[in-house]
Parts: C-alpha cells; structure tokens; sequence
C-alpha cells in the first residue's frame, strides 16, 4: 500500500508571517497537492515568552489570505491533533521517558554562563563550538549533588559515536555527517518545556510526515534529527533544503530591505495572487513563465527545479506580478479592493465603471486617489508646461469644446469632429489640451470612457472655466 504523502509548515508564533516562510508554506502546499496527499499546519509554539496568540491569529489569516489551505492544523482539527505543541506535553513527557529508559539521554546541569565560556574557548582555539560533554559522564552522586544544590537540570541526547549519519536531500543531494562533529543537544529545557531538535521530529515522526522541504539554515539540525529518531525508532521523513530569500544586495531579506512581511504587503494593497507569483518563481525555476493560478501551479511545481543558491527578492518583479493580478482581477473583487478610498454614495454602475476605467493605470490603491478626485472631486492645479498647452490652445477653443458638449454630450468621438470641424486643430493638437481640461493630466485612462463617468455638469464647469479669458 503505497504511503500518503503528507508535507507540512511549522511556525513559531513570534511575530508577522515573513515572506521566505510564506515561500516555504507555498512549496509545502504545492507539493502536497502535486502529490495528491495532505498538507498540514502545525503551531511550533513552546517558546512561551516570545509565542504570541495575536500572532497566531495573524498567521492563519495571512495564510488563508495567500490561498494556502490546510487539510488539517489548530482551527480544523486532524487525525493527529492537537497541532499546536503546547498542548503536546503529554506526548513529549512519554517519549522522554523512553529516551531516559534506554540510556539516549542525561540530565545537564550547566548554566548559560557555563555554556558561553566553553562556546567562545572553543572559538578562540579555532574548534567548532559544540557542548562539551561537561556531564555526560556525572555519576549518580554527582548528579544528586548539583541537585541537592537546588539546580534544575536540562536534558540531553546522547549523540552515538563513530558514526556517520548520511541521507540524500531531495534539494541539494547527497549529506553525510560525523557524529563526532555533532555536539550533544537539549531535548527538553531546565523549565520541562520540550526543545526545539526534539519536538520538531517527533512530530513530524508522529503525524506521519513524508517530506520535510524547508530553508537551508535547517540544514545542520537534520543528522540531529535522524539521530533522535533513530533512538526512538520511528519513522523518518525525506529532506529537503531550499536556499533562504535575501535582498537585492544579497543579504538576508530583513527591515532595512522595506517590508518583509505577508501582512506588510497586504497592508500596502498587494493582491494575494500576485504574492504567490511571485514567491514561485523564487527559488524555483518554472517551466512556465506567464502567469499561474494558484490551482494550477502544483502541476508546474518541481523539486528537481528548487535551486541552491540564495534566492533574491525583487519588490520590481512582485510590482509586476501585480499589474497582471489586477488586469485578471474581477471588477467586484477589485472594487472591494478600492472600497476604502472610494466616495460613499457612488452608484453600483459609476461604481464599476470607474474601477474598469483605472484598473490598467494602477499598481497599489493609493495611486487610484489623483483619479478619484478627476473623477469624483475636484482637479488638481496644472504645471506649468501642462498650462502652457492650455493657455496656447486659447478660450475660444473651449469656447467650441463647450459648445460641442453641449450637443453630444460625452461622446467623445462626436464631440471631436465637431472641435476639429470648428477650430482646425486635429490628434495631439485636439485631443491634449482637451483632456488636460477635463482631468488636469495628459496621460492616464482612456479619454472617451473617463468623459462618460464624468456628471455632464462637472464636464461642463471644467470646459467652461477655461473659456474665460485667463
């Protein structure tokens, strides 16, 4: 019976979704639904001080809002739940009870004080810093002694010596480590609390997760991991290690780059849509390069495509991916989008309308306000060259465009034969002073559509204004 596939993304919430866990979450999601199996989320939350609830609420919103569905996490429930690990502690307590069994781990009584001199005596002496193994070996009177001193120990696996741990990276190929190069770790801290090595694989172990894709700073923990399964003899899911998202200059995507955050680019106005786009392409080489639909991307989604090397983000690309979300958007939904800076009172029509007008002209909400005013309000001021193309045309050029609106209304083809006829002016001669009258830009939407949405009184007060002598 051939295993389901089952992938899954493991955040801490400690803060706002940043953009390479999104990523991380996208290829996790496609993956598992190229593979027809089952994507989960799993809340990695047992750092009570920095976990948020606020966060974990963003999260899932965030999430959702990208389109990445799960099959089974906190809010739905699963097979394996819970799927938040502070409330896995009974769990965690019978597995460290096995481990102790068995002889894998030994209570540490070192301090952080401690573990810090040792960690920079190795660095001076050039060695790797790795725990020393400093109690390792403690008798049980020397135990019962720092405990009697009232010291509350932590608890470490007992890495196995003389062994290589070798697994192949479904990213990056063939790994092998020497356990001598890995230092002993803590499974559950000085408080009860379950560490991070320890929690993490057993659960993916536990819920049954085949495929582990996650970012190359992972890397080191996995001969980890695969030892403490191994211990405990359960099962252990392929690997794979995607290169980290950095900024243009190289460096790993943080503030000082601009927004980093799912949250931070939704706030700004980008469509989900064009997030995921952009995210695919981003350490991934498509074999599609035109735009892809969140349903249709597992069937272009391909491990054998994940690339090695740092991935760099580029908000010109995202800015590009999102011109062609709003050209495919449905106008309902991009009126949703506007909703917020749009005058109240507007009818559905106008309403519509308008948004089909600037949809082509807009990257963010924000640059939909100077058009709102055209179209709403009031114009803004011309520049001076905008007004000397204004003035050259002279007032009794409005004079007749006036006239003609008068008898066409806004029909604009109607309404330039009839100023061509009168004033002898044709093209850019015609057409840009009467456009700079009517929206004060000469560049924007289409003219004949924007006249139509105009109210005929607003159409004529601007014709009129500039048929007075200046």
């Amino acid at each position: 019976m051939t295993r389901l596939a089952v992938t899954r993304f493991a955040p801490s919430p400690t803060g706002s979704l940043h953009l390479g866990n999104a990523r991380t979450a996208l290829f996790n999601f496609l993956l598992a639904r190229q593979l027809h199996g089952q994507f989960l989320l799993r809340i990695e939350d047992t750092d009570l001080e920095r976990s948020a609830e606020r966060y974990l609420g963003e999260l899932i919103d965030d999430l959702h809002w990208l389109g990445l569905n799960w099959d089974a996490g906190p809010d739905v429930g699963g097979p394996r739940a819970p799927y938040r690990q502070s409330q896995r502690n009974v769990v965690y307590a019978e597995y460290f009870a096995r481990l102790e069994a068995g002889g894998k781990v030994y209570p540490c009584f070192c301090t952080p004080l401690e573990l810090e001199v040792s960690r920079r005596a190795q660095l001076a002496a050039g060695q790797p810093p790795r725990y020393a193994g400093t109690c390792r070996e403690l008798s049980a009177l020397e135990r019962a002694e720092r405990t009697a001193r009232g010291l509350q120990p932590s608890l470490r696996f007992r890495i196995p010596q003389g062994q290589l741990v070798e697994f192949t990276d479904f990213v990056r190929g063939a790994q092998c480590f020497a356990s001598e190069d890995i230092g002993d770790f803590i499974v559950r801290r000085a408080d009860g609390t379950a560490a991070f090595f320890f929690c993490n694989a057993l659960d993916d172990a536990l819920m049954e997760v085949t495929h582990v894709l996650r970012g190359d700073d992972h890397l080191t923990n996995t001969p980890r991991q695969i030892l403490l399964l191994e211990a405990l003899g359960l099962g252990i899911p392929q690997y794979g290690h995607v290169a980290l998202l950095t900024g243009m200059d190289g460096a790993p995507l943080s503030k000082r780059h601009g927004s980093v955050s799912a949250r931070e680019f939704r706030e700004r106005g980008f469509l989900p849509q064009a997030i995921v786009n952009h995210l695919f392409r981003l350490g991934h080489t498509s074999d599609q390069e035109g735009w892809l639909d969140l349903e249709d991307m597992p069937a272009h989604f391909r491990l054998d495509h994940l690339g090695r090397a740092p991935a760099r983000f580029d908000e010109t690309q995202l800015i590009h991916w999102q011109k062609e979300a709003i050209a495919r958007a449905p106008t309902d939904a991009l009126i949703a989008w506007l909703k917020p800076r749009l005058p109240a009172g507007v009818d559905a029509t106008r309403m519509r309308g308008f948004v089909e007008l600037v949809r082509h002209n807009i990257v963010l909400p924000e640059d939909a306000a100077p058009w709102i005013d055209i179209v709403f309000g009031d114009l803004p001021a011309l520049s001076d060259s905008d007004r000397r193309v204004v003035d050259e045309a002279g007032s009794g050029f409005f004079r007749e465009a006036a006239n003609a609106f008068e008898r066409h209304g806004p029909d604009l083809k109607a309404l330039g034969a009839t100023l061509k006829a009168a004033t002898g002016r044709k093209g850019p001669e015609l057409f840009m002073p009467l456009r700079l009258a009517l929206t004060g830009r000469l560049h924007g939407p289409e003219l004949a559509p924007l006249l139509k949405l105009l109210p005929p009184d607003t159409a004529r007060r601007r014709l009129e204004a500039w048929a007075k002598p200046h």
